[in-house]
């Protein structure tokens, strides 16, 4: 039954809307508050000084990303064959053998355990995680490669078996091994005892694949840890490539990669939920060829001037110094700003003003430690929008 258009009491339908009555007022030209989409249900939106957390959103989507779905949503297309196009679009842009993209970086860390289980065996992922009589039913994982963000290969129902050195590597790699994860970062690094050269050295002769975990790594072309020798990197969509939030990227071997769409939605499988929408697809898509053609340094140098004129307005509270730390990695390349203060002497912590700024308008999410004698924030730029800078550096004078 159509929904009545007509008004109820002389009353304007729209006047017991929230979202649709925003749309309607920009679709008039009735001045609205940017962020009234949010405060239109009751949600106080947050200026991100703290970079690419899911919890907050993730990433700003660049303007193609969205144009890309605007246009994706206009017409059907078939799935796998979308896959397949997509896939090799991948491999044209990035120089890897095949591309995919999942439902978020866990998704396809997910999806890749699944393939590397099965084999993208329609019959074996069915039965997943029940992975009794199945040949491959084990991850290897580098002791410091243990995180939060594991649970996606532990989903599958996998035996984990951690490994220190290389002689425990060597001695784990069995029948059963499905596979080794490792997420990207020091311990990863040339040169030291399990890093990725040094397992690939014991893994490729026991033909068993590496899947490194870089989510929040800026993307190389061609791809570093492909080049180092790992056989699938999984990014994340919403992070550095400033993509869908609910997109990642898959990059490498195709084999493993064909199986891994299998493994994923709209396949029947136990990654069935991990459902990518098309639009999501084409916006990454998007993203992806965007960063080829973005102006990294011009970025860097606008997230600098952000950075400058916070600290040029807080350095005029006594007591108070900053200074700019450069990144030493991939993961999370930002500059960030740290602010510092004795906290007897201006009777306030860094926890306290960053709890103050996270409950109080306007709401800004900032890192913040205290040490004996040393109150400090953290301010992230890479997701801060025009205006940003200002409201920030204001409200934080006004807190110290």
């Amino acid at each position: 039954m159509p929904i009545r258009s007509e008004s109820v009491e002389g009353r304007d339908p729209l006047d017991n809307l929230a979202v649709l009555q925003f749309l309607n007022g920009c679709s008039t030209g009735a001045a609205a508050d940017e962020h009234s989409i949010y405060r239109a249900i009751g949600v106080e939106p947050i200026i991100n000084c703290r970079g690419t957390f899911t919890i907050i959103g993730g990433s700003v989507e660049r303007p193609e990303v969205l144009a890309a779905y605007q246009q994706a949503s206009r017409h059907f297309v078939q799935y796998d064959e979308l896959a397949e196009g997509v896939g090799r679009r991948l491999a044209e842009i990035t120089g890897a053998e095949w591309g995919m993209i999942p439902a978020g970086c866990a998704a396809g860390i997910k999806h890749v355990t699944a393939a590397c289980v099965t084999g993208g065996n329609p019959e074996k992922l069915i039965r997943i995680p029940d992975l009794r009589g199945m040949d491959k039913t084990q991850v290897i994982m580098p002791r410091y490669a243990r995180n939060a963000y594991d649970h996606a290969v532990r989903n599958i129902g996998v035996e984990i078996v951690m490994v220190e050195t290389p002689a425990e590597l060597a001695s784990a790699i069995n029948a059963k091994t499905a596979m080794i994860y490792l997420m990207a970062g020091e311990g990863s690094k040339k040169g030291q005892p399990l890093s990725l050269e040094a397992i690939v050295e014991i893994a490729r002769p026991a033909q068993v694949p590496v899947l490194v975990d870089a989510a929040a790594e800026d993307l190389t072309i061609p791809c570093i840890h492909l080049e180092r020798g790992a056989d699938v990197v999984a990014y994340s969509g919403g992070k550095a490539l400033c993509g869908p939030q609910g997109a990642g990227l898959l990059l490498g071997n195709k084999q493993i990669l064909m199986a891994a769409w299998q493994a994923s939605s709209p396949h029947h499988g136990p990654n069935r939920d991990n459902k990518v929408s098309r639009e999501e697809i084409m916006g990454m898509l998007a993203a992806v060829e965007a960063w080829v053609i973005r102006d990294h340094a011009a970025e860097w140098q606008t997230w600098l001037a952000r950075l400058d004129h916070i600290a040029r307005r807080v350095e005029q509270v006594a007591g108070v110094t900053t200074s700019v730390e450069q990144p030493s990695g991939l993961s999370n390349h930002s500059p960030t700003l740290v602010i510092r203060w004795d906290p007897a002497a201006l009777h306030v912590t860094g926890e306290q003003v960053a709890e103050a700024c996270a409950r109080t308008k306007p709401r800004i999410a900032l890192g913040s430690r205290d040490t004996e004698g040393e109150a400090t924030l953290r301010i992230t730029p890479s997701q801060m929008q025009p205006g940003n800078a200002e409201v920030v550096a204001e409200r934080l004078h006004h807190l110290l």
